[in-house]
């Protein structure tokens, strides 16, 4: 991608330029050509590209590049372009601490060729190329962000039995009590409870499979339970009788 016969230290100088001219606070490093010798390729592998500057850096060898860093850590890589052209090649470089998962999804933020004007090559990244860039980036720190959370505990309505009938606790959610009301579940006012009578069991069992598979839907489970056995009221523990005491016998 370098014409040998260019001055080899205008791409640096032209990304310090750049750096002054990009809104927010920029650093520019260039990484010159050492005969192969280089880190080109570690810094190639996280260009961040399926367009134009993807397609020059699988046709051609990078012999020398720039990069600039945004204080947040934000990166932008420049090379120069195919051939003899003029200009240069500017495309957003992924973060290196984003999980591969995190960038499923994501639209690549696609660079873009620069005249070899830094001051015109600033309004174009400003207004062309960084407000794609911080859009995928926010993206992927929210699905890095997400990745790393623990899982969310399920929700889930219980129904616990009381005698013949199924009783649930009134839900937060209105969504559930709709759907409890619309399965023959009746709420009582007095306990809060809703209730599914037991006079016929075929229609309550029905009424059951059917909450399940709306609360489903919805992304709830359900647990049947059985209420917990009470011990009977008014009633005391019977005392183990007394041992017998055998008086001593005396003798006369």
């Amino acid at each position: 991608m370098h014409d040998p016969d260019t001055d080899t230290g205008y791409l640096g100088s032209f990304a310090a330029v750049l750096a002054g001219e990009l809104p927010g606070t920029w650093t520019s490093q260039y990484h010159p050509d050492r005969g192969g010798d280089n880190d080109h390729d570690a810094l190639t592998d996280h260009v961040w590209d399926m367009n134009e500057v993807a397609d020059a850096l699988a046709r051609h060898t990078v012999d020398h590049c720039a990069v600039l860093t945004r204080d947040d850590g934000t990166c932008l890589f420049i090379a120069d372009p195919i051939g003899h052209g003029e200009g240069y090649l500017i495309a957003a470089m992924a973060p290196q601490d984003a999980p591969a998962e995190a960038f499923r999804g994501v639209r690549e933020p696609d660079g873009i060729a620069v005249a070899a004007d830094p001051f015109g090559a600033a309004e174009d990244i400003t207004h062309n190329l960084l407000p794609r860039y911080d859009k995928a980036l926010a993206q992927v720190r929210n699905n890095a962000a997400r990745l790393a959370a623990p899982p969310a505990e399920p929700e889930r309505v219980v129904m616990t039995w009381s005698g013949d009938t199924l009783h649930v606790a009134k839900p937060h959610r209105p969504e559930v009590a709709q759907v409890l009301q619309a399965n023959g579940f009746v709420f009582d006012t007095d306990t809060e409870v809703f209730v599914l009578s037991g006079d016929d069991t075929a229609v309550q069992a029905a009424s059951v499979q059917a909450a399940g598979a709306q609360l489903s839907e919805l992304g709830i489970g359900v647990i049947l339970r059985q209420r917990p056995a009470r011990p009977a009221l008014d009633t005391t523990a019977v005392a183990p009788p007394a041992p017998t005491i055998t008086s001593p016998h005396r003798g006369r």
